[in-house]
């Protein structure tokens, strides 16, 4: 089984999304007041349904905001590049 990571990284965050040609994004109709909603990574084929893409500075705004950790993998068990991810909160996890 892949090993799972944890980071609240920006730098690697942002590197690991982009690797995989993820961009960041909100789920449409979560925010409240101009603020980004639930954080998501859009990746390849580009504009999911029901995403909104944002910049990386609200993206990672929201991230400290809600005190959010990235868990993720870099291979898959068969060794080929990973896209799992999900952010949960800190306080479930502790990150580097």
């Amino acid at each position: 089984m892949s090993d799972t990571k944890i980071t609240i990284d920006h730098s690697k965050i942002k590197q690991w999304a982009e690797e995989r040609g993820g961009r960041p994004a909100t789920v449409s109709d979560t925010g409240k007041g101009g603020e980004a909603g639930i954080l998501r990574l859009d990746f390849e084929p580009k504009d999911a349904p029901g995403l909104d893409l944002i910049s990386w500075d609200e993206f990672f705004d929201k991230f400290e905001k809600e005190r959010l950790v990235m868990m993720y993998q870099e291979k898959t068990e068969d060794g080929s590049t990973s896209r799992f991810h999900k952010f949960v909160e800190r306080e479930t996890a502790q990150a580097d």
